[in-house]
């Protein structure tokens, strides 16, 4: 396995390079894995149950958000505590970390199951959909427990500047789920249930075997039984800066949420469409959140170290590649749109709608860039809830309006689209305008403590 990297010395660039393009695999390698199950489906059980897990996706983020953001104040936390060489503290945050998420876990899908119908109904998903659908929710929510334990373990990692090793242990079950998703559907002949289980059966396997590599660690992310105890006051750390990016997280899927309950209305074809051309354009969003990451695990090792000019050369560095290759991936992806939604559905209309959708997302992704790269920056600083609130704003508050008047008047597909680009010009010129004024105001502490 790839050693941990020294994130506090020497260049930035290349390591940054080496620390994003990993996880930007992963995330790849993931949807890759998820869209096998829509593409397993959609050839083989029809459209219908293509749109029924297409509609689980958005109500499915916006549960694991929560969780996902503070998975980020786990990284940060556990960063901030190697750049200050707190190794005994480390240790007790990794392991507070992996109780809080599979105990959360638990308590999640528990109540995930009991009001599983009552979630679905309000998604306005068509009746010939809705019971295929509620299958499928109900066998994944049952996954959480292992689910979150993979995204708590690639973080801990991740603090310690290694994304290689999650991107191994996610090829593997991956390979397994692909496999899992075609014996379950074409041999057993099961339908959305089959590919939920090939997913938590997945997920099993890559938790399993990042904490075996846990366990094998040699440095203070060094995971062991015996040391399995939650630590109040660490796990509070990490709840006050996580929880305003899973907040961050959850207004982004609810805002979805509505578009999607929006996108349900205008039948079948359009919700098969819409959720082929998502499971294609999130490829370019991995990339562009990878380097957000990035930034948050490079300026939170250094600000721990009390070293501010890496912090700044880093977001920088940071912002150039993001842009350069999220900009670039992204008119790739629309340059081969239609073979690429042809993968998941043949259906003429099916395609035509879908290229409507990846136009309006991927031709936006550079305002996107902003907002990762700022909020990343800000949350490696240890401030989440500026970010946090700024999001609810501009993308949960712009896109709930639009919907409510625009669409309202004209409710057609692309007036329904224009709504993400709105709402990111909207919270990216915002969030620099926050980020200026944090940076200022941090680096003058910064400099008057070394003064001092």
């Amino acid at each position: 396995m790839k050693k941990n990297m020294d994130m506090l010395h020497g260049s930035i660039g290349d390591k940054l390079m080496g620390f994003a393009l990993p996880l930007a695999a992963t995330g790849i390698l993931q949807q890759l894995f998820n869209a096998a199950d829509i593409a397993v489906v959609g050839r083989f059980v029809g459209k219908n149950a293509m749109a029924a897990v297409g509609s689980n996706t958005p109500v499915i983020a916006l549960i694991l958000s929560l969780f996902t953001g503070i998975s980020i104040g786990a990284n940060v936390v556990i960063a901030k505590l190697i750049g200050q060489r707190e190794q005994e503290r480390v240790k007790k945050a990794v392991h507070t970390a992996l109780l809080f998420a599979f105990a959360g876990g638990i308590v999640f899908a528990v109540l995930c199951e009991l009001a599983s119908r009552q979630i679905l109904s309000r998604m306005s998903i068509p009746d010939d959909v809705f019971d295929m659908a509620l299958l499928y929710f109900r066998v994944y929510v049952a996954g959480m427990p292992v689910i979150l334990l993979y995204d708590f373990s690639s973080a801990i990692f991740r603090s310690h500047g290694n994304t290689q090793t999650p991107l191994i242990c996610l090829l593997t079950s991956g390979i397994i789920n692909v496999l899992l998703n075609l014996f379950f559907v074409l041999v057993l002949k099961m339908t959305v249930n089959g590919v939920a289980l090939a997913t938590v059966l997945s997920n099993l396997i890559s938790s399993v075997l990042l904490i075996y590599f846990l366990m094998k660690e040699t440095s203070e992310i060094r995971f062991s039984f015996s040391s399995l105890r939650m630590d109040g006051k660490l796990l509070g750390s990490m709840i006050s800066i996580g929880l305003p990016a899973g907040v961050q997280g959850m207004v982004f899927a609810i805002s979805n949420i509505i578009i999607q309950s929006s996108i349900n209305k205008l039948g079948s074809d359009v919700m098969a469409a819409s959720s082929a051309a998502f499971n294609i354009e999130i490829f370019a969003y991995y990339i562009l959140n990878s380097f957000g990451q990035a930034c948050t695990t490079f300026v939170g090792q250094n600000f721990g170290a009390n070293q501010p000019e890496r912090c700044i050369k880093a977001t920088k560095i940071a912002f150039l590649q993001d842009m350069v290759i999220t900009v670039s991936m992204s008119l790739l992806i629309l340059l081969l749109g239609k073979p690429l939604l042809h993968i998941f559905n043949s259906d003429a209309a099916v395609i035509s709608v879908g290229m409507i959708r990846l136009k309006y997302v991927l031709l936006s992704e550079g305002i996107n860039v902003v907002i990762e790269i700022v909020s990343g920056c800000m949350r490696g600083y240890g401030r989440s809830f500026v970010p946090a609130i700024i999001c609810m704003a501009g993308i949960c508050g712009v896109r709930i309006t639009w919907v409510y008047t625009a669409f309202q008047q004209q409710q057609d597909f692309s007036t329904l689209l224009k709504a993400y680009p709105l709402s990111w010009m909207a919270t990216a010129a915002a969030l620099v305008i926050a980020y200026t004024i944090m940076r200022r105001f941090t680096m003058k502490k910064f400099f008057a403590q070394k003064k001092g």
